[in-house]
């Protein structure tokens, strides 16, 4: 995906069926080695290094088994690309369809209807080439566990839409990949503050990935209204949406992802008149 402002088409290229390349190239910079560094010391991550100059600076994160094991399992997802060919995976698309359009009948799994979903074609599987098997998962997730949010941003229901507007299904594909980007998932240990904290909550919750990918979603569309965006910007959008991510998963006192101020979004807590909330067991406080 070409994250340059500007730019028109917005599909993501990430290559999942020749596997990951997990190799542990040092990628953080000195000034990711100072945000937030207090942060991931009290969330059991151990930094056993930090070296280089102001240009070429190494993190290396020594893991729990538990952590390596949930690492371990959500980079097997990760290298598992759509086949449609494989019965399970049109069922997860048959899935989505109806978690989608539940009183629309699908009349095939190559068919003009995915276009209302926001597909680039008549075949899905063709979109799915830049995430792989687990942004279908992402989508089924969201459209399972959040249906009110899901349905507000697959309609467009809320807020003074554009006329052109990002296509939901190949925007969430494009989440996906931003995420794997973002949380450098392809590595064998962390090497960035937010990779490393985030397997801390992947620890304490399997479906964490799938939880991040809800909220980045629901982000991602809130930003897009508030600069009134359009389809050229998407790749602004997107980028404002990851920095707003990075920030919020470093403050210090994040425990869980439920906690990110950008989760008031995914639950639609917000008025569109004014600021309102609803009381729940967590501070929810508005991104700045």
């Amino acid at each position: 995906m070409d994250d340059r402002g500007g730019g028109g088409s917005f599909v993501a290229v990430r290559r999942v069926s020749q596997g990951l390349d997990r190799s542990n190239t040092c990628q953080t910079s000195s000034a990711e080695v100072v945000a937030g560094s207090a942060t991931w010391l009290g969330r059991g991550l151990s930094c056993v290094c930090v070296q280089g100059t102001e240009d070429d600076s190494c993190l290396s994160f020594d893991l729990t088994p538990a952590q390596e094991d949930c690492l371990m399992r959500l980079q097997n997802q990760l290298d598992i690309a759509y086949d449609s060919s494989i019965p399970e995976h049109q069922e997860l698309l048959i899935s989505l369809w109806k978690a989608s359009f539940p009183e629309e009948e699908l009349h095939g799994l190559i068919s003009e209807q995915w276009k209302e979903m926001g597909w680039q074609g008549k075949d899905p599987s063709t979109d799915f080439r830049g995430g792989g098997l687990i942004s279908l998962e992402n989508l089924l997730y969201f459209a399972r566990n959040f249906p009110k949010s899901f349905q507000d941003l697959l309609r467009k229901q809320e807020g003074d839409r554009s006329l052109w507007e990002y296509p939901f299904a190949v925007a969430g594909v494009n989440i996906t990949f931003m995420l794997i980007q973002m949380l450098d998932l392809e590595a064998v240990k962390p090497r960035t503050l937010v990779g490393a904290t985030f397997l801390k909550f992947l620890s304490d919750n399997e479906s964490a990935f799938n939880l991040l990918y809800c909220i980045a979603f629901a982000l991602m569309d809130h930003q897009w209204l508030a600069i009134r965006a359009s389809y050229m910007d998407f790749n602004a959008v997107m980028k404002l949406t990851r920095h707003q991510l990075e920030k919020e998963l470093l403050e210090e006192n994040i425990t869980r992802l439920e906690d990110l101020p950008s989760y008031a979004y995914l639950l639609a807590l917000l008025c569109l008149m004014g600021w309102v909330f609803i009381e729940l067991d967590t501070d929810m406080r508005m991104p700045e």
